[in-house]
């Protein structure tokens, strides 16, 4: 995306996080997907949003919270965001089950309040083409 001009902002809840994504060049942001206040906070100027957390870890129910109730609670807080998109990756070292629960939420919130999403399938570990599936995935909903 940034080879293409997009502006683009990573989060990390971690000083080294933020470090790795700003030696690529990305703008750093603090956020922690546990606490939403401070994901929506960032929201102000964003036009898509890219949940990439098909390989987060941590213990299984903050795993499946990140893909269950936080992910279904900022769906519906995106309502009231200039987001005019979401990305949802749907494959990483996340069991199939939690995954599977977060594509329902997606589909759903898509169909409920018309958030024009793409469902991720491309394997993280296939860094390359993850990130070429992305970033077609944010054409395609600035595009609808």
């Amino acid at each position: 995306m940034l080879e293409s001009g997009w502006a683009v902002r990573g989060t990390s809840r971690r000083t080294e996080g933020r470090a790795a994504i700003e030696a690529a060049g990305i703008e750093a942001a603090e956020a922690d997907p546990d606490q939403l206040g401070g994901v929506v906070e960032l929201l102000a100027d964003v036009s898509v949003l890219v949940w990439a957390l098909g390989s987060a870890t941590g213990a299984g129910e903050e795993i499946a919270a990140l893909h269950g109730p936080r992910l279904e609670s900022l769906l519906a807080k995106l309502v009231d965001t200039p987001v005019r998109g979401f990305i949802y990756e749907a494959r990483g070292g996340v069991d199939d089950e939690t995954l599977a629960v977060g594509r329902l939420l997606v589909a759903d919130a898509a169909a409920r309040w018309r958030i024009p999403v793409v469902i991720v399938e491309e394997d993280p570990a296939d860094w390359q083409a993850s990130s070429a599936a992305i970033a077609e995935a944010v054409r395609a909903v600035v595009r609808r």
